[in-house]
């Protein structure tokens, strides 16, 4: 293993809060699509969309960076949403990652022909900390479209809450001070282990 790779397998892991069945998720709606989600235990047409990539993020953090602590537009209701393992692990392998990358695809034509054609896309940025300041270590984005979509509200998903009101108490906390308290809060996310023959789907290479 060369230095860049194993550098980029420290960056790239997946960290989520996880057991045996069921891995958590997270994603930022309306209010609309968020109650209707949360009364129907799954995501419901209309109002939410079909024809759109829906993107799934299991960093905490990354949410709370993306949505600003649920008050951006649209992104004023967080759901955490517990899906099979079975089932993410499906979207991983249906994947493509969202940027060409020479370890992974043989060629750039290679890779445009996959992201046309896979149902996932992957995308890793800098994940965040408690105040929302990039992070060495990146966090990954899983976005559905299609036949991985269907699957999503049909096939994989165990439990939707609206933990809106938990993000608040958060960013309560962290603007008094008591960063105890935030961590207290914070769910705990750990290194999710995939099948070695998914890695490369993600960009991680043994």
């Amino acid at each position: 293993m060369t230095v860049a790779i194993s550098e980029e397998l420290r960056l790239r892991q997946i960290r989520a809060q996880y057991d045996n069945e069921s891995i958590t998720v997270y994603q930022a709606y309306n209010a609309d699509i968020a109650k209707s989600a949360v009364s129907s235990q799954t995501f419901v047409s209309p109002p939410f969309k079909m024809g759109r990539m829906t993107w799934i993020k299991p960093s905490f953090l990354w949410m709370m960076y993306r949505s600003g602590w649920a008050t951006k537009e649209g992104q004023e209701h967080i759901l955490r949403i517990k899906l099979k393992r079975e089932g993410f692990d499906w979207a991983v392998r249906h994947s493509c990652l969202s940027h060409f990358d020479p370890r992974v695809h043989s060629s750039y034509e290679e890779w445009k022909a996959n992201l046309a054609n896979a149902p996932v896309r992957v995308q890793w940025d800098p994940d965040r900390d408690l105040y929302l300041q990039p992070l060495e270590q990146r966090a990954i984005q899983i976005g559905l479209s299609g036949i991985a979509v269907e699957k999503y509200i049909t096939a994989w998903i165990v439990e939707i809450s609206d933990i809106t009101e938990v993000c608040y108490s958060i960013k309560r906390s962290l603007d008094k001070g008591d960063v105890e308290d935030c961590y207290r809060k914070l769910p705990m996310e750990y290194p999710y282990k995939l099948a070695e023959d998914l890695k490369k789907f993600t960009g991680v290479l043994t």
